[in-house]
């Protein structure tokens, strides 16, 4: 199975976080707004976080490893997509998806 590594950030009403999401690389729940409504009442895995406390200049904390509540979710952005990679942490060997062949023209 192959996944995809999303940077996010996510906005609660009393932190900020950025940080990773692993998300699947195709299908169902593939899309963020999809992976955070199939999780209404589930922890997200935030890695490589850091958390920003609102209203608090200054104040971050930086954690491998972060639970976040979805119901706490007020605001999701996609910053950037960092690949698809295997359940070992690697790269796929071959491409996920081919192009397919276009339909014959018709004369």
């Amino acid at each position: 199975m192959h996944f995809r590594r999303l940077r996010v950030r996510l906005e609660t009403e009393r932190h900020l976080i950025v940080g990773t999401l692993q998300l699947p690389s195709e299908g169902y729940r593939s899309r963020l707004t999809d992976f955070l409504n199939s999780h209404d009442s589930d922890f997200l895995p935030v890695t490589d976080a850091r958390l920003f406390a609102n209203g608090k200049d200054g104040a971050e904390e930086r954690h491998e490893y972060l639970a976040v509540s979805v119901r706490h979710v007020v605001l999701g952005v996609e910053l950037e997509d960092l690949g698809t990679f295997d359940a070992a942490g690697e790269p796929p060997s071959e491409p996920l998806f081919t192009t397919s062949t276009p339909p014959p023209q018709v004369t």
